[in-house]
Parts: C-alpha cells; structure tokens; sequence
C-alpha cells in the first residue's frame, strides 16, 4: 500500500472526525491509530477482516504461535495494524454506518469509549453519566439495525468486559488483545444474548510475516540500491518473520543506507552484546533492534536529543501521549537538559527528537491527534525502562508527572483552587453553571470542543496511570553487567537488583495523582473513581501514614465517589469516620472539621435523609459563622445548603425564611449585583413556586433579571438564561400571555447570539412552542414544534435523543388538537426509533409505546391500543418492576381500556 495512498485516507478519517464528513455519513468515535507509512497487505498470515468478517461476527486477534523472537505478552505481530487496516477498509467502502475504535486497555477507558460512541450515533446525550452512557450504548449495538464496526484495541482482561461485551446482529466486532487463546474458551459474551451463543467469538492468531511477506516487505521498504536487500530472507529467520522487529530493522538500514547483510553483522553482535539483559516479556531480539535504533535515532541532529525523548516517552501510555505533554515546560526541560518554558526554540528540539525517533521505528507520531500524539510499543518501553540506571529513571518519572500536570486542562469545576476548609463547600446554581459553558460556540465547534477535551482527559487518566506503574516497577536486571546512563546500549544491564526510590510519592503523592482522580469524578466515571481512590487511599496509608494530608484527602475523595456513585451507605460511613477523626484530632469547630461536617450533610441530603441533613447544616452554618465569618464563601454555601435542607424536608416556611436572610446578607455583605447574591434570588425564587407561591416567584424573578442586566449587560447569557427562567414562571403560575411573550424574546436573543442552530435556540423554540401548547394555541405549538423537530433532525441527526423527545412533542401536540392520524405517526416513528437505538425494556420505549396506546384510545382504536398496553406492561414489570409509577400507569391504562 503505498504511503500517500494511506495519508489520504487518514486525513479523510481526520476531516470526519473534526466535524467536517466527506462524501458519506458514516459516523468516527474514537482515535484510530494512524496506519504505517509501509503497511504490508498479509495474504498468507493475515486474516482478510474486511473478506472474512460479517454483520453478527466477533474475531478475536491474538498472538501466535510463540517463537523466542515473539513471545506472546511481547506482542509486536501487527495485530493492531490489521485492524486499523480494516477500519480504512470500511471507511473507503462506506460499508457501515458506524465505526467506533475503543482502546481497551482498562475498564475506565472502555466505559469511556462507549460513552463517547454512545453520543456519536445518538444513544445518549450529554447529560447522562459516562456509565449509563455506556449501557446506552450496549442496548443501541443489541437493538439497531445499521450496520456498525467496533475495534476493542488491545484488551487487557475479560473481566474489563463484564456486563460491556458488544454485540449486534447488524455488528462486526475485532477485539486485538495479549491474552493467550485459552482465556476465550469460557466467552462471556454468552450470558449477554449475542447473535449465535454457541458459536462464540471466532479466534484469529497472528504471528509474524511469512518468508514471502518478509520479502515482499523488506523490497518494498528497501529500495536505495540492488544489493541492499541481500540476505533478506535470512534477516527474516533471524527475527522470525515479527514485524515489529523487521520495522526497526528496516527503519535503521534505510536511515544508515545499510544491506541486510551489513545489519545482520551488527545484529549479531548486538545480541552477543546483550546477552545477559532480560526484559520480562521482551525477546532478545527486540532488545537488539531497539537498541541499534536507538543508536541510530541518537547520531540525528539535534544530537543528544532523542534519548532523553525515549526515555520520557517510555513513562507514559504506550496507546498514546498528547503531544502538549512533551512540548510542556517539564517535557522541554527534561528532552533539553535545562530549564525550560516551552519557548519555540525548545519546543522545535523536541519536534526533532520525535521525528528522528519515528524515523527509526522505535515510535509512530500522528499529529493529527492532539490526544494520541506519540505512540509507543509497550515493548520498546519496557526495554527502555529495564536499561535506565535508578537516578535517570527518577528524573524522568517526575518530569513526565510534572509535564502531565501542566498539560491538564482547568476550569473544569472540579474545585483545584479551593482551600483545604472549603473544598466540598461550594456547589454551583444553574445560573453559576451557565458562566462556564461556552454556549457561544457554533454547534458543531462546540460538540467538537467538548469531544476534544474528553479525549484529551482520558488519554492523560491513562499517561497517568501508566506512569504509576512505571513507578511502582523494580528493575530486575541479569547478572554481570552495569548500567548505562548513555543512549547507545551496547553493554550489559546492572550487576544486581536495584528498586528504584519512589518519586511520585517522595516526599508526598506527587498532585498529578490527585488530578487523575478529579478528572475521573468530572467525567461521570464513579465506579472508576471509586476504584482509583482505594487505591490513593492504601498506598498514602502504607507510605505516609493514616494522618497524612494525602491519606486524609484520598478518603474524602473516596466517599465522594461513592456518593457519586448512588452507593450512600458507604458514603455515608467513610464521611462519618472522617469527621469524627477531624473532631477528635483538630477539634469540633476547626474549618476542616465544618467543611467534613458539610460533606457528611450532602452525603445524607443525596441519600434523601433530610432530617440528618438539616442536623448537620445546622450545626455547620452556626459554626461557619463564628469561625470563617459571615462574608465567608463558605458560610454562605452552608445556609444556602441548609436552606436546601429544609425544602427537602418539607420544612417550606423554615426554608423561605433562611432563604430571604441568607439573601439579606448576601446583598449587604457582596452587593446585589454579586454572582452570589443572585444565585441566593434564584433559590429563593424556586423556593416560593415550590411552596405555592407564584407571585413572590415572579417578583423575585424579576429582580434577578435586573440585576443580572445591569452586572452583565441585556444580551449576556446569563441574562437570557434569567429572562427564561422568569419566562417559565410565568407558565408554571398561568400567566401563558406573558410568558409566551418572555419566551419570543428568548427566542430572539437566543437566534441573534448563538444562531438559529444553536441547540439553546432551538431548545427554546420548543419551550416556546410548549407554552403555546400550555395556552391552548395549537395553531401556534404546531407550527414550532414541527420546525423543532425538523431543526433538530438536520443539526442532531435523526437517532440523536433530543430528535426523539422532539418528535414525542409534536406528536402530543397532535394528539391534543384532534389530528390524531398525525399524532399516531409520529408516535409509532418514535417508538421504532427508540426500540432500535434503546431496547424494548428502556423507560423512553415503554413511555412512547404507552403514549402510541393512548393515541390509539383517543381514535377509538382498541383493537391496537389494548395488544400494545399489554406489551408495555409485561416488558414494565420485566425491566422496571411491578411498583414503578411507569408500570403502575400502564396498568391503570390496559384496566381503562379494557372496561371500555
């Protein structure tokens, strides 16, 4: 396959994935790897995906047959590259209309693949967890009937696919893994109804090239003069035909414009060299070719560059390093040997480094990918690491953990800048939260903003955690040799075995740790946080102590994960143990100690035990009070919560009174204009409509709306998102005239701001359009929900979730205005839609089916709407039970209509 051939193809994934599709609609979630400049077609060793793959099929590509030259974990057979292969084939054909890569290196990061994937084809939106996106996304590759593909990229274990193994009849699965065949005999994907259980995944081993191929490869990549591809065939026996071998093997040769023969003379000697180094895993081969490319990539200009980029590389993902880690002040630092702040001069020498290391096969740079810039093979990376003395490897451990904290990107709300006594304190009102979304970005910039940072995210969560692994390594050198601190490995490894000094927990966990841990929480992955945190918390424990700052921190974290996770129980004991050890050793009114109160409270508040709650807020705002003051952000948060407590509770009146003196004193203490004084109005106004208060709702929804004016100007966000909020209001208290008049001028701010595509502008095209139908003017609702639904077909496509709520909506509408033909179209659309992308036992299927039903009821058609409650019923009691209020609906419906 020629070079340019695959850059073309390459960068017409890359232009589908930036939003901006060619010719076809086929649909990109995730990073493909970027496929080798001389990737060889394998006709004898190399199973023909694209030919021997079909709608329903799982192939699992697997190691080979081991050699010496391959053992099994070393990998390194092209697995990968087969299927990146298979996607461009695909992608060339329009074949499918999906194709979703995960890499499947760990749990989190398949949880994380699906959730992305699920909001690509539009089996999630946005507000749903990283988790339930990923069941999503399951139930959508069950049900669907478009044609998909999926790669699951090196899959570490089958534990990782419990409860996610993807499956469909209208799929095709390749999942490239180290695991031995045998692991697959007892699949699990039986348990979750694939196409032909009994069949089970078929396995594909994939060893290295055959003699042919190693010749059709070397001659292909060796073309500087005749004689060069001499001995080709025995250069091919000498590293058994494994491709990653012959690729460095071919880098070096054509870089140094060597024979075969000439590069066999200096392998041998290599490996005599060698001979003693072990590398678990890593065959003397590998050894021997990695180091000649070493070599080779070191006598590159820049000279002395390349190595310490090898050895910076080899801390972190071997799926993928972003390529701002290593131009970041650290990784410029540490790849020039000074000090350094990114400056352009700096940052062209990593550049260089790179390519140079690239140039030699021992890394592949994609710099369309911002995420998975640099790729290295875990082999080449153990071999670097096993050859770093202790002080070298250190240094480079921390400037790979300095450089991914400078990387990380803030203002993500996860509370970094807080104090100590206030983290946990804070929490943010809607009108807080409108400040930090960029809702002036056009749709598609927006969507593909927000698909950028997780990606981003996820691959540094997973430089991180392979960095702590790195870290916790101990080198287990051979027997007489010594370490070279050099980047030419001609010699032996060290004399004896030396456990290197942790540096990520010396003198305490480096904070890089703490920001995996963060980033797991803001993307909606609390089973992986919780996960993640246990293990902070032991580790801090055993290294630091029980009352360390970092243990102590860690257990927080934790319980905060649990909270997150729906698993108040163990919440709520773990911010039990924590308070009562802050009272004990720092005493009941020390910050520290209010700020654990306070997490204790929200713990139960979530738990919905508001009694307990009210308690602790109590006891919380009083000490606030005394001790951080009344101006004090976190005083303020604490009668805010309490006041939240007592709504909970169904303490209305104790609720609207802390509301209206915490909002006193937030307007005398910050002023009326301050962020914090209006969020304190808008709580309070949501206080009097849930009380039954209509009028002092609307009063208090007007001076947010002035204020809000004046601090931040009449066409800012946050002042359309007021002007709304008092729009709505309006309705909840019957007065549709003025709010359907607020709601046209929300609509045009909306249009003028952010345009008439926006997803604001059109999610307030359907509110004005509900108000409308809340007035009983179906002339009006009609007309806009339908331009809703046609808007939100061409911006969000037809499978997105808001499609669906849209059609939903029209359809009602329908329905209420007698065109009830209409009304059970749209209604049975929906439903196919929903059963196809969600399942026939989602809670959005059995409300739609049941609505179909009614809409048959209303048109005098029992004969259908009866067998359809039925359905609904039994799948309501099936996947949601007996006593949900969804079944219990349906019940009432199928007794009504069966009376009648």
């Amino acid at each position: 396959m020629a070079a340019e051939a695959t850059r073309e193809r390459l960068s017409t994934v890359v232009a589908e994935r930036a939003g901006t599709p060619p010719h076809g609609q086929v649909k990109l979630s995730g990073v493909v790897p970027p496929l080798a400049d001389f990737f060889h077609q394998r006709p004898e060793t190399g199973l023909d995906l694209r030919a021997g793959l079909y709608p329903g099929d799982t192939v699992v590509l697997t190691h080979g047959q081991e050699t010496v030259s391959g053992p099994g974990p070393q990998g390194g057979t092209g697995k990968t590259q087969l299927a990146v292969a298979f996607i461009h084939a695909l992608w060339g054909a329009r074949a499918v209309d999906a194709l979703i890569w995960v890499t499947a290196s760990s749990r989190e990061s398949i949880i994380n693949g699906y959730a992305q994937a699920a909001g690509t084809v539009g089996a999630a939106d946005h507000g749903l967890s990283a988790e339930a996106a990923a069941v999503r996304f399951i139930g959508w590759l069950a049900h669907t009937r478009r044609p998909w593909a999926l790669i699951l990229d090196d899959l570490a274990s089958l534990a990782d696919l419990e409860n996610l193994w993807p499956a469909g009849p209208a799929g095709q699965v390749v999942i490239t893994t180290r695991l031995p065949e045998a692991v697959f005999r007892a699949w699990p994907g039986s348990a979750q109804n694939p196409p032909n259980p009994a069949a089970g995944p078929r396995i594909a081993p994939v060893g290295g090239f055959s003699r042919r191929e190693v010749l059709a490869y070397l001659s292909a990549r060796l073309t500087d003069h005749p004689d060069q591809r001499a001995e080709a065939l025995d250069l091919g026996e000498d590293l058994d035909g494994l491709p990653l071998g012959l690729a460095q093997a071919a880098a070096v040769m054509s870089v140094n414009r060597l024979s075969c023969r000439e590069y066999r003379g200096r392998l041998g000697e290599r490996r005599e060299h060698m001979a003693a180094m072990r590398v678990d895993g890593v065959s003397p081969a590998v050894l021997a070719t990695w180091s000649l490319a070493a070599e080779c990539a070191h006598e590159l200009p820049p000279a002395g560059a390349a190595w310490p980029a090898l050895a910076l590389a080899a801390m972190l993902d071997s799926h993928g390093i972003p390529g701002a880690v290593l131009t970041s002040p650290a990784g410029c630092g540490y790849i020039a040997g000074r000090p350094s702040t990114a400056e352009p001069a700096d940052q062209t020498l990593v550049h260089a480094a790179m390519t140079n290391l690239a140039r030699v096969g021992l890394l592949s740079v994609d710099p369309a990918s911002p995420a998975r810039t640099v790729r290295m093979h875990r082999s080449v990376q153990a071999a670097v690491r096993a050859y770093l003395p202790p002080a070298d490897y250190e240094q480079a451990v921390l400037a790979a953990a300095d450089a991914l904290l400078q990387t990380w990107p803030e203002g993500d709300g996860t509370g970094l800048e807080q104090a100590p006594a206030e983290q946990g304190l804070l929490e943010q009102t809607p009108l807080e939260r409108s400040r930090l979304e960029p809702s002036r970005l056009e749709p598609s910039r927006l969507e593909q903003a927000q698909l950028e940072r997780a990606q981003l995210e996820q691959a540094l969560r997973d430089c991180t955690g392979a960095l702590w692994a790195a870290d916790s390594a101990v080198l287990r050198p051979a027997e007489g040799g010594h370490h070279h601190s050099g980047p030419v490995p001609q010699g032996a490894p060290p004399d004896v075995a030396q456990p290197h000094q942790s540096m990520l927990w010396k003198p305490e966990a480096h904070p890089v740790l703490f920001r995996k841990g963060l980033s797991l929480e803001t993307s909606g992955l609390a089973e992986a946080a919780i996960g993640y945190w246990q293990s902070v918390l032991v580790t801090s424990t055993r290294l630091l102590g029980n009352a360390h700052a970092n243990a102590v921190a860690a257990r927080d974290r934790l319980a905060a994960a649990y909270e997150s996770a729906g698993r108040f129980g163990d919440a709520i004991a773990v911010f039990a143990s924590a308070l009562a050890d802050r009272e004990r050793n720092l005493g009941p009114e020390h910050p520290d100690t209010i700020a654990a109160r306070g997490r204790l409270a929200h713990a139960y508040s979530s738990a919905g035990r508001p009694v307990e709650a009210v308690a602790l807020y109590e006891q919380m705002s009083a000490d606030a009070g005394r001790h951080l003051g009344p101006g004090h952000p976190g005083t303020l948060t604490a009668r805010a919560r309490l006041a939240a407590a007592y709504q909970a509770a169904a303490r209305g009146k104790e609720a609207l009174t802390a509301y209206r003196m915490l909002l006193t004193d937030s307007a005398r203490l910050l002023g009326e204009q301050h962020p914090t004084t209006r969020a304190t109005r808008e709580r309070l106004a949501a206080a009097f409509l849930a009380n039954g208060q209509p009028k002092d709702a609307i009063e208090q929804y007007k001076r947010l709306l002035a204020d809000t004016e004046t601090a931040s100007g009449r066409d800012h966000p946050d002042t359309i998102a007021a002007r709304a909020s008092l729009a709505s209001a309006y309705r909840r208290s019957g007065k549709l005239k003025d709010a359907i008049a607020l709601y046209q001028r929300v609509l045009a701010d909306r249009e003028w701001i952010a345009g008439a595509d926006h997803p604001d502008a059109i999610a307030a095209r359907a509110n004005l359009a509900f108000a409308y139908r809340s007035a009983g003017q179906l002339r009006e609702a009609i007309p806009a929900y339908e331009r809703t639904l046609a808007d939100r077909e061409r911006v969000q496509g037809p499978d997105h979730a808001d499609t669906r709520a849209a059609r939903a909506n029209l359809a009602a509408a329908y329905q209420q205005a007698g065109r009830l033909g209409d009304a059970i179209h749209h209604y049975e659309q929906a439903l196919a839609d929903s059963e196809r992308m969600l399942g026939p036992g989602d809670p959005e299927t059995l409300a739609t089916r049941s609505s179909l039903a009614a809409a048959h009821v209303a048109d005098g058609r029992l004969a259908e709407a009866v067998p359809l409650l039925q359905r609904t019923l039994a799948d309501s009691e099936r996947y949601l039970g007996p006593d949900h209020p969804l079944t219990r609906t349906v019940r009432d419906s199928l007794q009504a209509a069966t009376r009648a």
